[in-house]
Protein backbone atom coordinates (compact mmCIF):
# COMPACT_ATOMS: atom_id res chain seq x y z
CA UNK A 1 0.00 0.00 0.00
CA UNK A 2 1.50 3.00 -0.96
CA UNK A 3 2.45 6.13 1.53
CA UNK A 4 -0.01 8.96 1.73
CA UNK A 5 1.37 12.21 0.23
CA UNK A 6 0.38 15.56 -0.72
CA UNK A 7 -1.37 16.39 1.94
CA UNK A 8 -0.07 20.02 3.90
CA UNK A 9 -2.09 21.94 6.59
CA UNK A 10 -1.90 25.47 7.97
CA UNK A 11 -2.86 25.94 11.73
CA UNK A 12 -4.38 29.43 11.86
CA UNK A 13 -4.06 32.23 15.18
CA UNK A 14 -7.87 31.56 16.40
CA UNK A 15 -6.50 27.27 16.60
CA UNK A 16 -8.67 26.52 13.43
CA UNK A 17 -6.64 24.06 10.97
CA UNK A 18 -7.12 23.96 7.74
CA UNK A 19 -6.05 20.41 5.96
CA UNK A 20 -5.33 20.69 1.94
CA UNK A 21 -5.05 17.94 -0.29
CA UNK A 22 -3.19 19.21 -3.75
CA UNK A 23 -4.96 22.25 -4.18
CA UNK A 24 -8.04 21.67 -2.56
CA UNK A 25 -9.77 21.97 0.97
CA UNK A 26 -10.00 18.66 2.41
CA UNK A 27 -10.63 19.23 6.21
CA UNK A 28 -11.43 21.72 8.73
CA UNK A 29 -10.86 21.33 12.10
CA UNK A 30 -11.85 23.55 15.05
CA UNK A 31 -11.80 23.28 18.74
CA UNK A 32 -10.42 20.24 20.54
CA UNK A 33 -10.36 18.10 17.75
CA UNK A 34 -8.01 20.58 15.62
CA UNK A 35 -6.05 20.20 19.10
CA UNK A 36 -5.79 16.90 18.77
CA UNK A 37 -4.75 16.84 15.47
CA UNK A 38 -2.37 18.82 15.91
CA UNK A 39 -1.03 16.89 18.54
CA UNK A 40 -0.68 13.62 16.32
CA UNK A 41 0.54 15.00 13.26
CA UNK A 42 3.55 16.33 14.98
CA UNK A 43 3.85 13.23 17.43
CA UNK A 44 4.21 10.73 13.97
CA UNK A 45 3.49 10.40 10.73
CA UNK A 46 2.06 14.02 9.40
CA UNK A 47 0.66 12.88 6.41
CA UNK A 48 -0.51 9.41 7.20
CA UNK A 49 -2.39 11.64 10.46
CA UNK A 50 -4.02 13.87 7.53
CA UNK A 51 -5.27 11.16 5.47
CA UNK A 52 -6.75 9.62 8.43
CA UNK A 53 -8.24 12.69 9.57
CA UNK A 54 -9.89 13.34 5.83
CA UNK A 55 -10.88 9.79 5.33
CA UNK A 56 -8.83 9.85 2.61
CA UNK A 57 -6.34 7.16 2.54
CA UNK A 58 -6.59 3.32 1.58
CA UNK A 59 -8.20 0.74 3.39
CA UNK A 60 -6.15 -2.41 1.91
CA UNK A 61 -9.31 -3.46 0.47
CA UNK A 62 -9.28 -2.62 -3.00
CA UNK A 63 -8.92 -5.90 -4.38
CA UNK A 64 -11.27 -7.90 -3.16
CA UNK A 65 -14.51 -4.81 -3.38
CA UNK A 66 -13.27 -5.11 -7.29
CA UNK A 67 -13.77 -9.37 -7.52
CA UNK A 68 -17.04 -9.08 -5.76
CA UNK A 69 -20.20 -10.35 -7.51
CA UNK A 70 -22.13 -6.82 -7.20
CA UNK A 71 -19.32 -4.69 -8.90
CA UNK A 72 -18.77 -7.16 -12.13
Amino acid sequence: MPRPQGFTYEQRADGTVVITHGARRAATLRGARAAEFVAQAESGDAQLAMARWTGNYRRGNERTAKAHPRNG
